[in-house]
């Protein structure tokens, strides 16, 4: 089964001016970032690509945690993108995810092996992950806590 995706895109201008796109349930400004010479009003294809990165590897690790019955108190992501510029040249190079995962009071060791393994696991099973693999490298540090109990 395929599931399409659509995206409708319109640009106003040159270089430095600003588009929109709408993708559904993404409706945005669109322009090239301060830190490369734009406006950097909206968002851009390196906020996007972090985003969509982000968001579908936070997504398959919640759900491979439900699927492990570990229902985490907290989980939060910080990630990064690092893109390289030499000689007019845009790379994308690496893309970092920081998850923090703090577990229920009480869990135990099992649980906070788990919960790491599938840290990592959610990264080479993320859609998006895959389809960037060999292009832009990725990097995972989680932190796993265990919550204090409650007195």
């Amino acid at each position: 089964m395929k599931h399409p995706f659509h995206l409708k895109a319109v640009w106003n201008g040159g270089r430095n001016d600003e588009g929109h796109i709408d993708a559904g349930g993404l409706q945005t400004v669109i322009s090239i970032p301060q830190e490369m010479g734009g406006p950097g009003t909206g968002t851009n294809p390196d906020e996007m690509l972090l985003g969509a990165a982000a968001t579908c590897y936070l997504i398959t690790l919640a759900a491979m945690l439900e699927r492990s019955d570990i229902v985490p108190q907290e989980l939060t992501l910080a990630s990064e993108a690092i893109v390289d510029v030499t000689n007019n040249v845009f790379t994308y190079e690496k893309i970092v995810h920081t998850p923090r995962i703090v577990l229920q009071a009480g869990a135990s060791a099992v649980e906070l092996k788990m919960a790491e393994r599938l840290a990592y696991k959610a990264e080479e099973s993320c859609m998006i992950s895959r389809a960037v693999a060999g292009n832009v490298s990725i990097e995972t540090f989680p932190a796993i806590e265990v919550a204090e109990a409650q007195h």
